[in-house]
């Protein structure tokens, strides 16, 4: 199993990733207990030096991140062939017991790197890189979460076995099931519909309110989580039914195979997208009032606002359009 191309890919990009940080975990320790911008002595010119540098390979390893969660689920999609009992990536992940504990930590290391990569932006933006000890703070608090998802993708594909009768979703996702994902499932239709839209809407309201009058920056970070989870919940309730047609699929992983011609992505990339900068206006909002970050933080909570209303506004849009188009019928008038 290891030898297939796109674990090969993962496992070096998390493999590096985790090298780099752990590299640079010295370099942070020295700058956040030297750094001195108003210093002219040799120790702060070296330091800003190799500031420049650092944050580069920084940003290609968190950069990195974004994209390695994509992969792992494509790749547990794609692997569905190759156990008896998986139809999809759930039967893939449900292979061994570190499946979904590795794509949960991915997620967290997502939306941390994320966060880091909106504070370099600022930082790097203001003529005394204001945020170099909390960027470097950040980092040092997100190695062990990278260094955690790695050692979980170890173990998950050192332990798959081709010989290993796995579950489908139907069981993970059932409305029986008693976990939290079967409690969504369970859901009924018309609480899980007004808990969707109603998320999402204020969601895209508070987005929208702080990309126009720049308030309430801490209230679109909320509004985002929680319309990413009521966005869960609404996939497992209801909306994945009415793409299967089916009155007991809620699947959200079967929403990416291409017998559904790959509508999942559809809902999933601007959702996490939209999610990521709703939490990177919240990440920025603390530093709002220092002086050299006066007109670069509601610069860039502007634009992570507008980032977020329209990718909320896209997920509400295409999850209507796959309910309209459907011929299953859930709710009776």
């Amino acid at each position: 199993m290891l030898f297939q191309p796109a674990i090969i890919a993962l496992l070096l990009a998390s493999a590096v990733s985790v090298a780099m940080l752990a590299a640079a975990s010295p370099f942070a320790w020295e700058l956040i207990r030297h750094w001195d911008i108003s210093s002219g002595s040799e120790r702060q010119l070296r330091l800003e030096r190799r500031t420049y540098l650092m944050s580069t390979l920084l940003t290609f390893v968190f950069a990195t991140q974004l994209v390695a969660l994509l992969l792992f689920v494509f790749n547990a999609d794609k692997m569905a062939v190759m156990f008896v009992g998986a139809m999809c990536a759930v039967g893939t992940l449900n292979a061994n017991a570190f499946g979904f504990p590795a794509l949960i930590a991915q997620i967290v290391v997502f939306f941390l790197a994320a966060a880091w990569l909106v504070l370099n932006q600022a930082d790097s933006r203001a003529y005394d890189y204001p945020l170099v000890r909390v960027k470097y703070s950040l980092l040092l608090g997100i190695l062990p979460f990278v260094a955690l998802a790695f050692g979980l993708q170890l173990e998950y594909f050192l332990h798959l076995k081709a010989d290993v009768i796995t579950s489908c979703c139907g069981s993970l996702f059932s409305g029986d099931a008693k976990t939290l994902s079967g409690d969504a499932a369970a859901m009924p239709p018309r609480p899980a519909l007004a808990l969707f839209y109603g998320t999402l809407a204020a969601a895209i309201g508070a987005a929208i309110l702080h990309a126009r009058k720049l308030r309430g920056g801490y209230l679109v970070a909320a509004s985002s989580a929680l319309a990413f989870v009521a966005a869960l919940i609404g996939i497992l309730s209801f909306v994945s039914l009415y793409v299967y047609e089916h009155p007991h699929h809620h699947c959200p992983f079967c929403l990416l195979k291409p017998e559904y011609d790959y509508q999942g992505y559809w809902l999933y990339l601007p959702l996490f997208a939209a999610t990521a900068a709703g939490l990177g206006v919240g990440a920025v909002q603390p530093f709002a009032r220092i002086a050299s970050l006066g007109a670069i933080v509601p610069d860039i909570a502007r634009r992570l606002s507008w980032i977020a209303a329209t990718g909320f506004a896209i997920f509400a849009a295409v999850a209507t359009f796959m309910i309209l188009q459907s011929n299953l019928i859930l709710l009776e008038n």
